[in-house]
């Protein structure tokens, strides 16, 4: 079983500590959640994970392999996919566009075979957009395959960014609060579709303030405070916590 892990890892903004010495392990075939306040660090460790940020202190491994000093650039091509806070498309490229972006890491025809249309060229976008169409009819956007990304409201935007992920054929995808904005019915059609990827053999991790959502879903969680792990367990530990309780859930 492949492992994403965050060992012991600390960050530090000027003289301000994100994180001090935290650990996590994600896994393939689960899914893996994320709490805390704001500002307790857990955006900063899915940084640290995605590589937009590199370590001070500690690792970032997969299957034991150092990532700690790799490009973000990387991340892709090893099957770490993320989506973001704020949903990040282009706009004026349609649904089937922005989710084939999400495959740029495998494409192998140069620019001039691209712009030429030759067989080879060809044949890589064909079997791009074949993938992009699977996954988002599979996201439920199939109605929208040919409209332009900018007319999508904020929860199809977010599941176009899962489809984009996954159209890079990722091992581990990392989301950003995805149940933010979302309707309950939205967020009943986000948890069948973490699920499902979880049942594919995929490792989810959920970066979450929605806590019946991670509470409902999750295998394991890890509560943040401070840039310091206070708690890791299983849903059901974490959330009759007392730490846990004082610091987030509240009574």
């Amino acid at each position: 079983m492949s492992t994403l892990v965050a060992d012991t890892v600390s960050k530090r903004f000027g003289g301000v500590t994100a994180l001090s010495n935290v650990s996590l392990e994600l896994r393939e075939g689960e899914i893996h959640g994320l709490i805390g306040p704001n500002g307790s660090g857990k955006t900063t460790l899915l940084n640290l994970l995605t590589g937009y940020y590199q370590v001070d202190e500690g690792d970032i491994r997969l299957d034991g392999e150092s990532l700690a000093r790799s490009p973000v650039q990387q991340r892709p091509r090893v099957g770490i996919a993320r989506t973001f806070q704020k949903p990040r498309l282009l706009g004026s490229l349609s649904v089937l566009d922005n989710a084939m972006l999400g495959g740029w890491c495998e494409t192998r025809a140069g620019f001039l075979e691209t712009a030429l249309a030759l067989p080879r060229a060809r044949r890589e976008d064909r079997a791009l957009r074949d993938r992009a169409e699977e996954l988002l009819h599979g996201v439920g956007l199939g109605y929208a395959i040919h409209r332009r990304a900018s007319l999508l409201d904020h929860a199809e935007q977010r599941f176009l960014e899962i489809a984009r992920g996954l159209v890079m054929r990722a091992r581990f995808i990392l989301l950003d609060e995805p149940a933010g904005g979302l309707t309950e019915g939205e967020i009943e059609h986000l948890a069948s579709i973490v699920t499902a990827l979880r049942d594919a053999g995929i490792g989810v991790l959920l970066v979450e303030h929605h806590t019946d959502f991670v509470f409902s879903v999750c295998d394991r969680v890890t509560t943040l405070n401070l840039g310091r792990m206070i708690k890791h367990a299983t849903p059901a530990e974490v959330r009759s916590d007392p730490e846990v309780i004082r610091v987030y859930l509240g009574a």
